[in-house]
């Protein structure tokens, strides 16, 4: 009983860490403007997650997970994976706030190379966004 219990904590535990270093390995790679580097770290914290989901599935289901919340070194392991958790969450929340102020930046870059093409050029859409209207008369046949 206990040996599943502790190969599933042991295994959670792992998993939290490897997301955690790659969430840090993400902020680094946003930071730097490394897309290669985020494209390649997609994929593994997918499957990271995944993995995190199936551990998860298979403690709620475990048959001797009633008493097992009864004991005080069950209780002590849970909060460390709570912690971990509440990091990998706290990282994912930093790399979500660098994400919408590069977005933030490139739109008002981008505005600002629309003006720049010529005011007089300059339109918006119908959601409110700049574009450059199309000036020339185009071709009559």
């Amino acid at each position: 009983m206990n040996d599943t219990i502790h190969h599933l904590l042991s295994s959670q535990q792992e998993q939290l860490e490897l997301l955690l270093l790659l969430l840090q390995q993400e902020y680094s790679a946003l930071g730097e403007r490394q897309v290669e580097q985020l494209e390649m770290l997609l994929p593994e914290k997918q499957l990271c997650t995944d993995r995190i989901a199936e551990l998860d599935r298979q403690f709620s289901q475990h048959e001797d997970l009633a008493q097992l919340k009864t004991q005080d070194w069950f209780h002590q392991q849970v909060a460390q994976l709570q912690s971990l958790l509440a990091e990998c969450r706290q990282q994912t929340q930093v790399n979500q706030q660098i994400v919408e102020q590069s977005q933030v930046v490139i739109a008002r870059l981008k505005s600002e190379l629309l003006q720049s093409h010529g005011r007089s050029g300059l339109t918006y859409t119908a959601k409110g966004k700049p574009a450059i209207a199309d000036k020339g008369p185009g071709i009559k046949a």
